[in-house]
Order: C-alpha cells, then structure tokens, then sequence
C-alpha cells in the first residue's frame, strides 16, 4: 500500500452542520439567480444588510488590491440607486440570462459571520443575436443570520473574463 504524500492537501468529510449551512447558502444563492434569471432586480437589495457592498469586480484588480470595480454598491441606497438607474434612464435591447452556480462551499464561520464561495457562469441571449458566455467567475461572501435568515453583508462577483463583451447592466 501506498503511503500519502504530505504536500497534498487532506480531504476531511464535513459535519452535518456544515453540510446543513452549505445547503442553505446554495438555496440563498439559487433563490438569488433565479429572481435575476426572472428579470426581477427590483427584489435584489431585500437580501442584503443596510451597511452592505456589492461589487462585481476583474479578477486581476481583485488579486492586486485595486478598488475598480465594474459595479460598487457601498450601502442597500447604493445599490437601489443603481436598480433605479437601470430601470428608470438606461436604454438597452431586452436580454435573458441563466446563471449557472456550483462548487458552493463554507469557508468559514466566526462570530455570527460566514465566509462562502461559489463559482458562478452566467449566459446571456439577446434575439438578434447567438447566445454567449457573458461572464466566468466565483462569488466571494459574507453573511450573517439576522431574523431567522441569511443576509449578504458582502457579495463580490470576482470574474475570470479578461473583458466583458457586451456591458454589464443588471447586478449579477
């Protein structure tokens, strides 16, 4: 029999705690896309704290510390202000996305706070044109339970896409 090597990280089975936890912020974040994928933005800020930040973001300026963000929401005014924008004074063709989510996994819990990671595909079709990929990337959170239910504090949309084809309008 062959002995492990010690320079490669150990699988460690998680507790049914940690499985329970995991489940609900895969429903969180299925409920999420779903209300997205329905065109149903308006909903969105209902699931974030008041104090909360919202930023999809390049994975580049991620990694090297850089605050631009393609969206930044500081605060639910913030982000309500950038729904209200969209709908209100932007002007573009109509378009269907499908969000594709899985890898979801607990990072860590500490002091009410979780630390949760997925990684997410989204699809966008237009009708004038095939569909196409519109952005590659992971969700980097932190939620707390407040009321009985998990809340975003922090959603940041890392993408992978060295550029976004068309421009991103709806929050992700």
């Amino acid at each position: 029999m062959t002995q492990p090597n010690p320079l490669i990280a150990r699988y460690e089975a998680p507790n049914a705690e940690t499985l329970a936890l995991t489940q609900e912020v895969r429903a969180l974040y299925e409920e999420v896309a779903d209300l997205l994928d329905r065109d149903e933005v308006e909903r969105l800020p209902g699931y974030f704290l008041d104090d909360c930040l919202y930023q999809v973001i390049s994975r580049e300026n991620h990694e090297q510390g850089l605050p631009q963000a393609t969206i930044f929401c500081d605060g639910i005014r913030m982000l309500r202000d950038r729904i209200v924008a969209l709908r209100e004074t932007q002007v573009y063709g109509p378009r269907y996305w499908r969000h594709f989510i899985s890898g979801v996994r607990i990072l860590s819990t500490d002091k009410g706070e979780i630390r949760a990671q997925a990684n997410v595909l989204l699809t966008e079709a237009m009708s004038d044109s095939e569909p196409t990929v519109h952005l590659v990337g992971r969700y980097v959170d932190r939620l707390v339970r407040q009321e009985g239910r998990l809340w975003f504090r922090e959603r940041s949309v890392i993408y992978d896409n060295y550029r976004l084809v068309r421009s991103l309008i709806v929050p992700v």
